[in-house]
């Protein structure tokens, strides 16, 4: 059974929410210094991506003010590149980025349940 838009969305926001809530409990240096953590963070990006990458291109194009490239993109760099992860730019999208796309995505869900 293949999952559902809806589902590859929750999964998308599951991760926004734990990258948000783990980066509000640590400075850069702690998150750096946590070894555990690291990964998790780029293991949830690597889902976010992944769940990207699986919605619909009609569905992409009906809300393209979603950074689905970008999520995409940030997942093969974590992936094809994982020894020369730039933690740098990790922390900065967690802190940049995934709030905006927690937004956007929150308003997907309220659209789609009009």
């Amino acid at each position: 059974m293949s999952l559902s838009q809806t589902e590859f969305l929750r999964h998308i926001l599951d991760e926004c929410n734990y990258l948000l809530k783990e980066s509000s409990q640590c400075t850069f240096e702690e998150f750096l210094a946590n070894d555990r953590l690291t990964r998790a963070v780029c293991r949830s990006l690597e889902i976010i991506g992944e769940a990207s990458n699986k919605i619909t291109p009609d569905f992409k194009e009906k809300y393209s003010f979603v950074p689905w490239r970008d999520m995409s993109d940030i997942r093969n760099k974590i992936i094809h590149h994982y020894f020369g992860v730039d933690y740098d730019i990790i922390w900065d999208t967690i802190n940049t980025n995934i709030p905006q796309l927690k937004e956007g995505i929150e308003v997907i869900f309220s659209k789609e349940q009009e």
